[in-house]
């Protein structure tokens, strides 16, 4: 897991759901934040060709990272990471 330890304060330690397994991150952080954290690179596959796609912009502005938290689609960049969120990586393999 790749973090900056011991220069900033963080929240509090959480815990998500991706896929059925799970991982930590900080309290408000976004949740691609987190998948990244966690190693997670390929957030979904696309519709037409099934190529992987993930995180591009992180603000908000090209929906790569269309994920479905909490059983409604949204983006990853934008959401705020909070304990027991249950993401759904739409058919992404990672690992």
């Amino acid at each position: 897991m790749i973090r900056i330890q011991n220069v900033v304060e963080r929240p509090h330690r959480v815990e998500l759901t991706v896929n059925g397994q799970p991982i930590s991150a900080f309290a408000g952080e976004s949740v691609a934040v987190a998948l990244l954290a966690a190693g997670i690179r390929i957030l979904r596959l696309s519709p037409r060709a099934e190529t992987p796609r993930g995180l591009l912009c992180m603000m908000g502005t090209c929906q790569e990272c269309i994920v479905r938290i909490d059983g409604r689609i949204t983006q990853a960049c934008l959401e705020p990471a909070r304990d027991g969120l249950v993401i759904d990586l739409g058919g992404a393999q990672n690992g």
